[in-house]
Parts: C-alpha cells; structure tokens; sequence
C-alpha cells in the first residue's frame, strides 16, 4: 500500500492586481469601481499650480497602493461627497491627508466624530469649482462642477450613463423622491449651456461609457431629455 501524498505547505491565496487610477481627462483620475460603495466610482482631481487643493470626489477603494499614488499627487485638500452611499473609508482617508470633508447638510449626520464642513445650496472650493445641491437621489444627493475643459460635472448617482451611454436620471426602489430628481435636471439645464458643460464624469456605471474618458457633449444630451416622460417610469430595481 502506498503511503498518502505529502501535504503542501499552506499557499496563502495572492490578492488580485490592483489596478492603477485612469487619466481620463487633463488632470482628472477616475479609480476602478469601489465594493464598498456599491461600484462606485471615485474621482481624483488635480490641481497642477497648487497640490494642496487636490479635490478627492467620493471614496476609492481603500489600500497601500491608492494611499501612495495619492500622496505622489500632492495628497488631498477636500473630500466631497456625492451621495450617502460613497461615503466607504473615509476616516482612514481623512487621517492619512488631514483633508476636509464636504457633504450637503441633510446628510452629515452620517458622519460623526469626523471634522465636516456642511453646505445647504452651493459651496465654492475655488474659483472655478463649486459643489451643487442636486437632491433626489438621496436627500443631499450633490454634484461638483468644474468650470475647466468647457466645463466638467461630477456627478455621483444623480445622473449616470446607460446602456447607450446617454446621461439619464435613473429611478430605483431606493430613490428618496423621483420628481425632485427631475427637477434637479432642470435645475442643471436652466443653468448651463453648450459651451459651459462639456462633459459629465458619473459616480457609477462606468462600464457604460464604453472606454470613453467620461459622458461628451453633456449638455447636449441632457437638452434631449424628455423630463415629462420620465416622471412616470418604473423603478428599475
């Protein structure tokens, strides 16, 4: 009878490759899509005359190698959140860069024990980049808007690409109130033009956008819209 095999030493399993941040626009990074926070997708926007007031839009994946790659930029002045559900490690972020956290004031609740600055309507970070109350979503659902490149807005889970890579509202069983959506579309419309609102960076469906850097001719597309006709769709999920 032949003795049994010799055991194998214990192989602990190798963690999967982490995949850099992407350069999808001049000085804008958009990092893979976060478990934490559902898929979501986290921005990093670089400011070239002055690192300190790099702006971090929503939580990435937490590890080693996003820690350093945002040190090598200089680091991270503010955090802003788009929504509730991007909130992910954020204390862990806040320590390692000693950044300010930016968060619409019906949601900074969620955060206690953290430093927060809380905003009502708009928040300007600089002189071109303001953060907007968009609610619908969520209660204190926002975007942030940067008046570079003809105009770049960020915006979380108010507007996300779809399968056609369109920008659209999109209702889910856990949208806080449809109608105030669409009217923040409306809000959105009224206030910029084709020549302010190039391109929209969605904080989701990213696999969407088909390897394009982000939504183009934003404005254009949001214009299409037909605002009454979605009022009645269906929650999708």
């Amino acid at each position: 009878m032949q003795p049994p095999p010799a055991s194998l030493p214990f192989q602990p399993s190798q963690p999967a490759a982490v995949k850099p941040p992407r350069l999808i626009l001049d000085d804008i990074y958009r990092f893979p899509p976060n478990r934490e926070t559902l898929g979501g997708a986290a921005y990093l926007l670089v400011d070239r005359l002055a690192a300190s007031s790099n702006i971090l839009v929503d939580c990435p994946p937490w590890n080693e190698t996003y820690r350093a790659f945002l040190q090598t930029q200089g680091g991270v002045r503010w955090l802003f959140l788009t929504h509730r559900s991007a909130i992910g490690c954020i204390e862990a972020i806040q320590q390692a860069f000693h950044c300010e956290i930016l968060i619409q004031e019906q949601e900074a609740y969620l955060l206690p024990g953290l430093t927060v600055t809380r905003f009502e309507q708009a928040f300007r970070l600089s002189a071109d980049i303001e953060a907007i109350w968009t609610p619908g979503h969520s209660p204190g659902a926002a975007c942030l808007y940067c008046d570079r490149q003809s105009g770049v807005l960020f915006s979380g889970r108010h507007l996300l690409p779809n399968a056609q890579g369109q920008p659209v509202p999109l209702r889910i069983a856990k949208t806080f109130h449809w109608r105030r959506q669409l009217q923040s579309v409306q809000r959105l419309r009224d206030r910029f033009t084709p020549e302010t609102l190039r391109w929209i960076c969605p904080g989701a469906n990213t696999g969407f956008l088909r390897g394009q850097p982000a939504i183009d001719r934003a404005y254009e597309q949001l214009a299409e819209l037909d605002l009454e006709a979605l009022l009645h769709a269906k929650p999708l999920l």
